[in-house]
């Protein structure tokens, strides 16, 4: 069975800096993708970044490129999103994910953790 469990949200300032950690365990080595989706209040879920099991290939939504960066850490179970110069657009709960390869939309991702808040003030 697979678990995912996010931390490091909170409340930042415009041009401040957060880093998510999402700890997983019960994953198959080398079938699935990790990513990192966001819900903000009355919008879509959506991708944000992804990374396959070696983390040698990553995706990056438009919105976050050059400011965020998604890397992980297989000898500790753990995957990360390291978030610079936030927006307040940036602001959304962001969930951790895992799913076949491939996956993209977020149907296609069967394991989700319980989501962490990030709030970014101007």
């Amino acid at each position: 069975q697979v678990q995912l469990v996010e931390s490091g949200g909170g409340l930042v300032q415009a041009g401040g800096s957060l880093r998510l950690s999402c700890a997983y365990s019960g994953l198959t080595f080398g079938w699935y993708v990790m990513g990192w989706f966001r819900q903000a209040p009355g919008k879509e879920r959506e991708l944000v970044a992804d990374i396959n099991w070696s983390g040698g290939t990553t995706y990056y939504a438009d919105s976050v490129k050059g400011r965020f960066a998604i890397f992980r850490d297989n000898t500790k179970n753990t995957m990360y999103l390291q978030m610079n110069n936030l927006k307040p657009e940036d602001t959304a709960i962001y969930y951790c994910a895992s799913g076949p390869r491939g996956s993209t939309a977020p149907k296609d991702f069967g394991s989700w953790g319980q989501g962490t808040q990030v709030t970014v003030s101007s």
